[in-house]
């Protein structure tokens, strides 16, 4: 990031004093400008795809319990539209069943309401980098969350289309195969790659084609 160029941010939470209150606070910060503000999910969807992308935000604090769409269904959305988004759940909720959600949905960092200044300008310094940055507390959430879902789960909680990339993993196919097989970026492969080695719990893609042949999903047609 050179010397000039801004963070743009957009807050979307349904309670117009928490948004005056980030707004107020983070324009004081010579890095970041607040370029845009929403209620709720669909209104943030909706101002995001009328937008072009110069003026698009490239942080969105979201807000997680908000009326019409939550934060965790507006940040798939959103994620599965702007690929290159990156979203920070900010929010007072530490549930493990949310905290998974939301990242699983696509957020980058998940923070709580509670931290400092100084931890919230680094939350949303490290996701403009593309860099996790989360709470030993948020950790752990994140961490049973995810334990619950794979007991609940024959699949090691996997989504469907991890479950595409690791049976494209398992044929031999390289980051780039995988990418224009499934339609996506290398980048997206890379972080559904990440997400299965955390999910299973594995070193490198080649556990992971272990894994799934030993499972039979690479039998599956």
């Amino acid at each position: 990031m050179s010397g000039t160029e801004l963070i743009k941010i957009m807050i979307v939470d349904d309670h117009d004093m928490v948004r005056t209150g980030l707004r107020t606070y983070l324009m004081l910060e010579p890095k970041f400008q607040v370029i845009a503000e929403a209620s709720n999910g669909q209104a943030a969807i909706d101002m995001l795809a009328a937008s072009t992308e110069e003026k698009r935000p490239q942080i969105i604090l979201m807000d997680l319990m908000m009326p019409g769409m939550d934060g965790i269904e507006a940040t798939r959305a959103i994620v599965s539209k702007f690929p290159d988004m990156k979203i920070v759940m900010l929010t007072s909720f530490l549930e493990d069943d949310k905290v998974y959600g939301a990242i699983e949905a696509g957020a980058v960092s998940y923070v709580l309401k509670t931290v400092s200044a100084e931890e919230l300008i680094y939350a949303i310094s490290g996701a403009f980098k593309g860099m996790p940055v989360m709470t030993a507390d948020v950790s752990q959430a994140l961490t049973r969350g995810l334990r619950q879902r794979t007991a609940q789960s024959g699949d090691e909680g996997l989504t469907e289309r991890e479950k595409e990339v690791l049976l494209l993993i398992a044929d031999g196919q390289s980051n780039k195969e995988i990418a224009e097989e499934l339609h996506i970026s290398v980048k997206t492969v890379k972080t559904h790659v990440s997400n299965l080695l955390m999910k299973c719990e594995l070193d490198d893609r080649t556990q992971l084609a272990v894994l799934a042949h030993r499972k039979g999903w690479a039998n599956r047609t």
